[in-house]
């Protein structure tokens, strides 16, 4: 591992343990090429010219240095639709740790081997489905599996730490739960991490496309594979909570805005994905100081802790060690997440 990798790592989990904001994710576009029918950002896309722009992402970070060291989840949309990307991800890298996440339609070795030189730590290609013919009919365009798995192999070969830095990415479904030892099989074989996030259908215009949360009984069924499979790359404390949240029966309470935030393409800040529709201001009127401290306020965390509209990835990861966390959770940061 490089120092520079090191040194912030030292600094996200000394942030962490001191209750600073360490997770921040950030739609660098709600344009796609692709149609998902769990997604509501590619029917409303926003022209380029309105979304922020490199020099303010690299004024976001320096800002988002002011409260400590983050994981940056780079999202879209589509993220490589930004020619710009590889700048984008310098941005963040000076000071914090970035993640993509992208479908894997665009991934060349040279937009690949950019990303890698402009400081990119993890990298997620989305793949939902074990037959080919599920995930493109899922993603809305023929094709989309063979690029997505070709993603895949580009990335890890010209990645600096290989397999270890390149994880597919699946979203839990009612549709997809049987396939799940089947897609952690071929993740496996590809060298590869994987990781998982539930289906959302209760957020911001979320639920729209008749997909379905798996059944209530579903804890035991991760959790076994999450045993079984290695580089599955996230905490064992997110698999044993889906009955909980599946069945309607209690859950923790949601602490987003304050140790993590959501910044959309144009500037919103939210204090979740979930919540993008409202935001609490917009960076290019206010400070993301100002900005964080409303999302920290009484009131916000007040109707924050009344929402269990999710059980999401970014849901969990915020879950699993905001708040300093616990040593299993840390344990599983350690072997799990950051594995290699």
């Amino acid at each position: 591992m490089k120092l520079d990798v090191l040194v912030k790592d030292l600094r996200f989990a000394a942030g962490v343990l001191r209750k600073r904001p360490f997770n921040c994710l950030v739609q660098v576009t709600n344009r796609c090429n692709l149609r998902c029918s769990f997604c509501d950002f590619w029917p409303n896309p926003a022209p380029p010219r309105d979304e922020l722009t490199v020099a303010e992402y690299r004024d976001l970070a320096a800002q988002m240095a002011e409260l400590g060291c983050f994981l940056v989840s780079i999202e879209g949309g589509e993220p490589f639709l930004r020619q710009d990307l590889p700048d984008i991800v310098r941005a963040f890298s000076a000071a914090h740790i970035p993640a993509l996440f992208t479908s894997g339609w665009y991934v060349t070795p040279d937009n690949a081997r950019a990303l890698w030189d402009a400081g990119l730590v993890h990298v997620s290609v989305s793949i939902d489905f074990a037959r080919p013919e599920d995930h493109d009919a899922k993603r809305g365009r023929p094709g989309t599996t063979e690029r997505a798995w070709r993603a895949v192999e580009i990335l890890r070969d010209t990645a600096p730490r290989g397999g270890h830095q390149v994880n597919v990415m699946s979203v839990l479904m009612d549709s997809n739960w049987r396939d799940m030892e089947a897609l952690f099989q071929a993740s496996a074989r590809c060298g590869v991490g994987h990781q998982v996030t539930l289906l959302s259908t209760n957020g911001t215009r979320r639920g729209r496309g008749g997909d379905a949360l798996p059944p209530p009984r579903m804890s035991e069924h991760m959790t076994s594979l999450f045993d079984r499979y290695r580089h599955v790359r996230f905490f064992r404390d997110y698999f044993e909570r889906l009955d909980a949240f599946l069945g309607g029966g209690p859950m923790p309470t949601c602490r987003a805005g304050l140790q993590s935030f959501n910044v959309d393409h144009v500037g919103n800040v939210a204090s979740c994905i979930e919540r993008i529709g409202q935001p609490i201001g917009n960076l290019r009127q206010d400070r993301l100081a100002t900005l964080h401290r409303r999302l920290a306020s009484a009131a916000e965390q007040a109707e924050v802790s009344r929402c269990q509209q999710c059980w999401t990835a970014c849901r969990g990861f915020q879950q699993a060690i905001g708040g300093r966390g616990t040593v299993r959770n840390w344990r599983d940061m350690v072997l799990r997440t950051r594995s290699g």
